[in-house]
């Protein structure tokens, strides 16, 4: 839900900051030049830098989680596979 929000900001914020300029030229019939610009700036909406540095702090705090649990899960299936291999060297053993 929050990297949804932060990428709908982004896109705001990379569409809102266009500039547009419009000149138009005319000419009566004596002659006379007339030209007209325009510039039409878009507002650029406030980004609240403490929210995005807390979705930044949640994405890092999720990787690390995910680290953790995939080292958990590698050491359980290490441990898993050797107390089967000791189970097997067992049952195999002849006296």
């Amino acid at each position: 839900m929050r990297f949804t929000s932060v990428l709908a900001a982004l896109l705001v914020l990379a569409f809102a900051c266009t500039q547009k300029t419009e000149t138009v030229t005319s000419t009566d019939s004596t002659g006379t030049v007339q030209t007209k610009t325009t510039t039409v700036t878009a507002t650029v909406p406030a980004i609240d830098t403490t929210a995005t540095a807390q979705i930044k702090q949640d994405a890092k705090d999720a990787v690390n989680n995910a680290k953790d649990a995939a080292k958990d899960a590698a050491h359980a299936t290490g441990t898993a596979l050797e107390k089967a291999g000791k189970e097997i060297q067992k049952k195999t053993k002849k006296n």
